[in-house]
C-alpha cells in the first residue's frame, strides 16, 4: 500500500472548518460516486491548484506558483495508514473500508525465500523424496540428472538433462532405477574405472592376499622416495565399519559352537512326590479318567464351551503361550517370566517349575514324546529342558532374540527358530551348531508351521509376508504378498492338514491351502479386534469350529464352512493371547491372558 502522509496540525482552526465541511458527504451521498479509479489520489486536481492546496492556502514552507505533488489532503476523503490509531478529522465508513490501493510491496513475507538474490534467482519445485533421491545417485553414479526447471523428457532435447548429457543419451536418458542394479553399476564402473588394488581378506595377515584395507594403492601407481600416501576420512570409516562386522561374525560364530553352562537353571517340583505307589510320574497317561487319552483326536463331535471349570493361578506377570502335553494332552505347559507344568485331568495344580531365564519367555514347544520341550525367551537363549526331571540339558543362544521355536516332526534331533535378525536357523541339537539359515524376510520372524507332510513349511514375518520353504533349501518356494496385507504374527494347520489359517492385523482370519498356498477368499472370519496383538487361532478337534481371543478378554467362535461367528465369550479382563482345544474332549478349552490367569472352560 503507498502511504501518503497524514495531517497532523493545520494552520488555524478555520482551516479545519473548511476541511470539514469540504469532507462531509451530502444527504445521498455514501462516499464513493466522486471516486475515479484512474486518479485514485487526486493528483490531477491538485496540480489543478497551482499554488493553493485543497484548502485553498499554502503550506508551511510551499513556494508561490509550486506545484505540491504529494498534497496533505485529498478531495474529499483522507487516506489512513493501517498502522494509525488517531484520526483529527471524521472519516466515512465507507472510506475506512476500502481495499488498500498501490504497488505491492517487494519485501513482503509472502516472497520466496532467496528469491531474486545477487546469487541468482530461486524458482519454486515440487519434488517427492524418491525422486529426489533417484536423480542424485543418477548424477553421482553416472554424471547427468533431469533438469528440474524443464518439464520436458528426453523430448526436450539437451536442456532437459544437466551435467553430462552425451552420457545421457548413450544410456538411452534413464536413470540407475530405470536401468536396473546391474546395468546401473556397469555404466558406473565405465565411468570411474576399476583402478584400485584389491583390499585383501581379513583372513590373510602377510604375504599376497594379506588385508590392507584403505590403504589399498591405485593400479599402476609408484609411490617411491619416502611418501606415505595416508586413506582418507571415508575409505578410514569404511575400514572401521568391516572390522566391526568381521568381529562380531567372529563372536557370534563361538557363541554357536559352545555350550552355554551356566548352572544357574533350576526346577522346583511343587508336589509330595514325584512318583506314585506304582513309582509312576507325571509323565504317565492317566487311565483313571472318563475319557479315552490314547484315542484319536476328534472322533466325537465338538461342542462350544459355555462357562469356566477351573482357573490355573501361579503366574505374576502375563502368560504368552501354552502348549499341551502331545497326543494325549493331560499336562500344559504355559510360558510367562517362568515356565509352568500343570495337571489337567486331576487336581489342576502346577506340579513343577522350571527356571532359568533372565527374562520372559516367548515361546515353548514339545518334542513328539512330550519328553523334551524347548523354551525361548527375550535374553536371547534357546533352553532343551527334560519335562520329568526339570533339568536343563542343553542351550543355545546366537546373539538375537527368538520369536518362535520349533522342533522338525520327524527328525527330533533337528530344531527351527525364527529370529528378530529376519533370519529362520535350523539347528542340531547334537552339535549345537547352526546347520541351516533361510534368509529372506524383511524383518522378525513370527510363526513356523509345518505342511505338506513335514517336507515343507509356511513362515510368517513382520515385513508382512508369507513364505514356503522347502526343508534344509534355503530358497523360497512361495512368495506371498499383497499391497493390502496385514503383518501376520499367529498361524495354525486345520485339523485335516489341507489348510492353514493365520491372524491378520486388520481384525480378520485369513485361510490359504497347505499344498498349494492359494488364499481361500469364501472364508475370511471377522468381528473381532486383535489389532497390535498376536492372538492365537485354534480349531476344534473335529474341525467345525475356529476360534481366536482378542484384545478385549473375549473368545470369538466362527462356524468353519460358512465363516458366520456363532458366540462371543467373555474369558478374562485382558487380551486373550493363547487358547487350546483339548483333543479328547467334546467342548473342553483352556484360555491364557496377559493378566496372569488360565483358565479351563467346558
Amino acid at each position: 500500500m503507498l502511504a501518503q502522509p497524514l495531517i497532523s496540525e493545520y494552520e488555524s482552526a478555520s482551516d479545519v472548518e473548511d476541511s470539514a465541511a469540504t469532507s462531509a458527504p451530502t444527504a445521498g451521498d455514501d462516499g464513493e460516486d466522486d471516486f475515479n479509479a484512474e486518479d485514485a489520489f487526486g493528483l490531477a486536481r491538485a496540480s489543478a491548484s497551482s499554488s493553493k492546496n485543497v484548502l485553498g492556502k499554502r503550506t508551511r514552507g510551499q513556494a508561490p506558483g509550486e506545484v505540491q505533488a504529494a498534497p496533505d489532503v485529498i478531495n474529499e476523503s483522507l487516506i489512513m495508514r493501517p498502522t494509525d490509531t488517531l484520526m483529527n478529522v471524521n472519516v466515512p465508513y465507507a472510506d475506512m473500508t476500502m481495499p488498500e490501493y498501490g504497488p505491492q510491496d517487494p519485501f513482503g513475507e509472502k516472497r520466496i525465500k532467496g528469491q531474486n538474490t545477487l546469487a541468482g534467482h530461486v524458482e519454486e519445485q515440487t519434488m517427492s523424496d524418491f525422486d529426489f533421491r533417484s536423480q542424485q545417485r543418477s548424477f553421482d553414479m553416472l554424471g547427468y540428472a533431469r533438469n528440474p526447471s524443464t518439464l520436458g523428457g528426453p523430448a526436450a532435447g539437451q536442456d532437459a538433462f544437466i551435467g553430462d548429457v552425451f552420457a545421457a543419451a548413450a544410456n538411452n536418458f534413464q536413470n540407475p532405477y530405470e536401468m536396473g542394479g546391474a546395468a546401473a553399476k556397469r555404466a558406473a564402473k565405465a565411468r570411474f574405472g576399476d583402478s584400485r588394488e584389491s583390499k585383501g581378506s581379513l583372513d590373510v595377515v602377510e604375504g599376497e592376499g594379506a588385508y590392507v584395507g584403505p590403504w589399498a594403492g591405485w593400479k599402476g601407481e609408484r609411490v617411491g622416495g619416502g611418501v606415505v600416501v595416508a586413506p582418507e576420512q571415508e575409505e578410514v570409516e569404511e575400514w572401521e565399519k568391516e572390522r566391526a562386522a568381521w568381529l562380531e561374525r567372529d563372536r557370534a560364530g563361538g557363541q554357536q559352537k559352545s555350550l552355554l553352562a551356566q548352572g544357574a537353571e533350576k526346577s522346583v517340583f511343587h508336589g509330595g512326590s514325584t512318583t506314585d505307589y506304582q513309582g509312576r510320574t507325571y509323565m504317565h497317561i492317566p487311565t483313571d479318567v472318563d475319557v479315552n487319552l490314547h484315542g484319536e483326536p476328534g472322533s466325537s463331535p465338538s461342542f462350544l464351551p459355555k462357562s469356566c471349570i477351573h482357573t490355573f493361578t501361579g503366574h505374576t506377570k502375563g502368560v504368552s503361550t501354552i502348549r499341551l502335553f502331545p497326543k494325549s494332552a493331560h499336562l500344559l505347559l504355559s510360558a510367562s517370566m517362568d515356565t509352568r507344568l500343570w495337571d489337567i485331568y486331576h487336581e489342576g495344580k502346577c506340579l513343577r517349575t522350571f527356571m532359568g531365564h533372565s527374562k520372559a519367555v516367548k515361546d515353548v514347544t514339545f518334542n513328539n514324546s512330550g519328553d523334551k520341550f524347548l523354551s525361548a525367551s527375550y535374553d536371547r537363549q534357546i533352553k532343551l529342558w527334560d519335562t520329568e526331571t526339570g533339568q536343563c540339558t542343553n542351550a543355545f543362544s546366537n546373539g538375537k532374540i527368538p520369536h518362535v521355536v520349533k522342533f522338525h516332526p520327524e527328525r527330533q534331533d533337528i530344531f527351527l527358530a525364527g529370529m528378530g535378525d529376519k533370519k529362520i536357523i535350523q539347528v542340531d541339537l547334537r552339535s549345537n551348531e547352526i546347520t541351516q539359515e533361510y534368509d529372506q524376510h524383511l524383518g522378525p520372524v513370527n510363526t513356523i508351521t509345518f505342511v505338506d507332510d513335514n517336507r515343507r513349511f509356511v513362515t510368517t514375518s513382520d515385513d508382512k509376508t508369507i513364505r514356503a520353504w522347502d526343508y534344509d533349501i534355503p530358497v523360497v518356494i512361495k512368495y506371498i504378498a499383497e499391497p493390502h496385507m496385514h503383518s501376520m504374527p499367529a498361524v495354525t494347520l486345520h485339523p485335516s492338514k489341507k489348510w492353514f489359517a493365520a491372524q491378520s492385523l486388520d481384525n480378520q482370519i485369513l485361510v490359504w491351502a497347505a499344498d498349494s498356498f492359494r488364499q481361500n477368499r469364501k472364508k475370511r472370519f471377522a468381528g473381532h479386534t486383535v489389532a497390535g496383538y498376536a492372538c492365537q487361532v485354534g480349531f476344534s478337534p473335529d474341525g467345525r469350529f475356529i476360534s481366536s481371543g482378542d484384545g478385549s478378554g473375549n473368545m470369538v467362535f466362527w462356524d468353519w464352512k460358512n465363516s458366520k461367528l456363532i458366540k462371543r465369550l467373555k474369558a478374562h479382563s485382558q487380551v486373550v493371547i493363547a487358547h487350546e482345544w483339548l483333543p479328547h474332549e467334546s467342548s473342553k478349552l483352556v484360555t491364557a491372558s496377559w493378566d496372569g490367569s488360565i483358565k479351563l472352560w467346558d
